[in-house]
């Protein structure tokens, strides 16, 4: 490998990342046009177009996405052994990129890196709070902090807390309404949709025993946002189904009420993901034993 080659891939995923030439002419503290002299120079060296250029972004031609994720992997591999060297320092330092979902990170895991932060300071964590689905390895996230399982087998799966998930809606509504006792008269109810990442639109899962129904429901109003639908179901707008740790306050004071508690629905644990690897660098495991321990010292969910 040319000693310029490891820089170039940087610039590279930078210039990905950010889609346009302005950006990342800013963050790289430089001019556009050395940018664009920059990636010229490179295309010229590898003989093949690596982006298609517009006036305000850049796409990555096949030669670019394939350009770009085999730069990924090698830097993740140079930062790796960087990092497996020097995992045996007293003292935990550099980088920690950490992904968690808006409102849980808002409410719970930003308390929990500011208290890590004051007992780590050589480590720098950037926390960023996301609703789509991310790839640690593409994205080059350290960890990431979800609710549910995460198909990708490359993971480290840990358990943070346990997570139930309810049917529930407003008395006011329940009230008007009536309240459902089977999965077939949900179809007669007014259900607010939680439209989240991949999960199949509209369709909820219910359990009682062995038996599993697949139930369609419908409804007025929909969301992509938890905490839309939520306000929705206390304003009375219908069932919604949501996990423990959003309403159990609410369960608490009255203000929803629990539907059809006979059944059980997937639950929404949360957990902590990681890329397996043989040794995680030192800032890695005192974090991660870090949020583990601040689950375990107290309630994960509100008080019911």
């Amino acid at each position: 490998m040319k000693t310029e080659t490891a820089p170039d891939l940087a610039f590279f995923v930078l210039l990905a990342k950010l889609g346009n030439m302005a950006a990342t002419a800013r963050e790289l503290g430089v001019t556009p046009p050395a940018v664009t002299k920059r990636l010229s120079l490179m295309e010229q060296r590898l003989g093949v177009r690596l982006v298609n250029r517009t006036t305000r972004r850049i796409s990555l031609t096949n030669e670019g996405e394939l350009y770009l994720a085999q730069a990924t992997g090698i830097l993740n591999q140079i930062r790796d052994m960087e990092e497996s060297v020097s995992s045996g320092r007293a003292a935990p330092k550099g980088l920690l990129r950490v992904n968690g979902t808006p409102g849980f990170g808002r409410t719970r895991i930003a308390p929990i890196v500011s208290r890590f932060a004051h007992a780590y300071p050589e480590v720098e964590v950037e926390l960023h709070l996301t609703d789509r689905p991310i790839s640690l390895v593409e994205e080059a996230y350290d960890l990431a902090i979800r609710f549910g399982e995460l198909p990708d087998t490359r993971l480290t799966a840990r358990k943070l807390m346990p997570n139930r998930r309810f049917l529930c809606a407003s008395p006011a509504y329940l009230q008007a309404a009536g309240e459902p006792r089977t999965p077939e008269e949900l179809h007669r109810h007014r259900c607010i949709l939680h439209r989240q990442n991949d999960d199949v639109y509209g369709t909820w899962r219910l359990r009682k025993g062995r038996s599993v129904e697949l139930v369609k429901v419908r409804g007025a109003v929909s969301s992509n946002d938890g905490d839309i639908v939520l306000n929705w179901a206390l304003d009375g707008h219908g069932i919604v189904q949501r996990s423990e740790w959003d309403v159990a306050k609410y369960l608490e004071s009255g203000r929803l009420r629990e539907v059809m508690p006979g059944y059980t629905l997937p639950p929404a644990d949360l957990y902590l993901y990681y890329l397996s690897r043989s040794n995680l660098p030192a800032k890695m495991r005192v974090f991660i034993d870090f949020l583990a321990a601040e689950f375990q010292a107290g309630p994960a969910t509100p008080a019911r």
